[in-house]
């Protein structure tokens, strides 16, 4: 498993040019086409595509249908990224995956294509995984965009689903929210049915004028769509509106605000499948799925009072932070932030959204072996700008782990900025936990 996870780490420093869709058709040719024969469900959107992606997961599971999933990125291991009704795939399953894929990377280079990119080699992977377990549905969740991104090879998806639109990857996507949504939108296909989360102003336009260009039936879901009827300690309970008009009252597990919008999102989408014949599911088993949702590193308790959340762009940054506040208002208690991030976000705007608002009593700044992790001392100074409470710089996640847990007192604790940051401590967790077996 760790000489897999090796080989796949080293791809990009051999396979760094892209292959077209057009070539990645021919790889999936080889492979027998096998998306051709999958009923999919595409997502993309700047933040909450995963979340939506567990979510339906759920209820799908829940209502009896096996489904696969496709997700990124990964926590802790790259194994991860290829779930079969929510669990990892098997070790056996995961080998026999790769193994296929390398050698056809091989063939494929000898006759004049460029090498699979990293994402490129995971999503075959992907390809030969549901050939063999042939689910009812598969999830599949784009990497960074949606018009180029390799899993828009796709030709016939059952639903297309848009999640948040904000700034993120511009560098790549554009420097507008309408540049961004133009390019998430490049996943819709002619007459496919498209669910949006359309809280994005800017993107709305985008959206609808592409829709209409391809005949696609639109559905819109707006924060009017969800109603919060109380909260609990586990998490919200809320109205949700279903694609009929009616409502179906479900309780969210997670604390997090931006959960409401997502589930909200994920209720319309399996709304919209059983209106048009694809996947009957009945509202138990929608209030059920949701119950039983779990999405790791997202607004999750990890110890009493202590959260990770991998906000790692300035639109997650400003959804954790509205949490925070709420959370804040409601106990009265402090809060302690450790962070990090990845030195092509906008760690700056970021760590400003983060400090609106919020009364915070410590940073701890984790340092990462990461090549692309940001310089610790510019984080540092940018809290600095920002507050004025002790930030402390640690030259490992377990110190700063450590530091957090030891100054946190009674109040709220959370670890956010970088999904690489928050799966380095799920993996110091569970390295604790199997210690504590022994």
């Amino acid at each position: 498993m760790n000489t897999i996870d090796e080989y796949l780490n080293s791809i990009p420093m051999w396979a760094a040019q892209k292959n077209s869709l057009a070539d990645i058709r021919r790889y999936l040719e080889r492979l027998g086409n096998p998306d051709d024969a999958q009923r999919i469900i595409h997502v993309a959107g700047t933040n909450g595509k995963g979340s939506v992606c567990a979510y339906l997961t759920a209820m799908l599971h829940e209502a009896g249908f096996t489904v696969g999933t496709f997700i990124s990125p990964h926590l802790e291991m790259t194994r991860e990224r290829f779930l079969i009704d929510g669990e990892m795939v098997s070790e056996d399953l995961y080998v026999e995956a790769f193994e296929k894929v390398k050698a056809l990377s091989g063939e494929m280079t000898e006759e004049g294509l460029n090498p699979p990119t990293y994402f490129e080699f995971l999503f075959y992977m992907c390809m030969v995984i549901v050939s063999r377990c042939r689910p009812d549905f598969l999830i599949l969740e784009t990497g960074l965009g949606g018009r180029l991104d390799v899993t828009n090879v796709i030709r016939r998806p059952e639903l297309t689903i848009l999640t948040s639109i904000s700034m993120d990857h511009m560098q790549y996507l554009g420097n507008t929210l309408a540049e961004i949504a133009a390019e998430k939108a490049g996943i819709m296909k002619p007459g496919v049915p498209v669910v949006f989360d359309a809280s994005c102003r800017e993107g709305v336009p985008v959206i609808r004028h592409r829709a209409e260009s391809l005949e696609c039936p639109l559905y819109a879901v707006n924060r009017e769509d969800y109603t919060l009827l109380e909260r609990g300690s586990d998490g919200p309970r809320i109205a949700v509106r279903t694609v009929d008009g009616g409502q179906v009252v479900v309780e969210v597990p997670s604390q997090a605000e931006y959960q409401m919008m997502n589930v909200t999102v994920a209720v319309r989408a399996v709304g919209v499948l059983r209106k048009r014949g694809i996947a009957w599911l009945s509202p138990d088993d929608v209030i059920r799925g949701i119950r039983r949702s779990y999405w790791p590193g997202r607004m999750e308790e990890v110890l009493p009072g202590v959260w990770l959340d991998g906000a790692h762009n300035e639109g997650g940054a400003a959804s954790l932070a509205d949490t925070i506040a709420r959370m804040q208002k409601e106990t009265g208690r402090n809060v302690n932030l450790m962070f990090g991030a990845m030195s092509d976000k906008a760690h700056e705007l970021m760590i400003g959204r983060l400090c609106d608002g919020i009364r915070v009593g410590r940073v701890t700044i984790a340092r990462m072996d990461n090549a692309r992790y940001a310089d610790v001392n510019q984080l540092a100074e940018e809290f600095r700008g920002q507050l004025d409470c002790p930030v402390v710089i640690c030259d490992t996640v377990a110190e700063a782990w450590e530091d957090l847990l030891k100054h946190r007192g009674n109040g709220l604790a959370f670890c956010a900025g970088s999904l690489y940051l928050v799966g380095a401590v799920k993996s110091l967790l569970n390295e604790e936990n199997e210690h504590d077996q022994f």
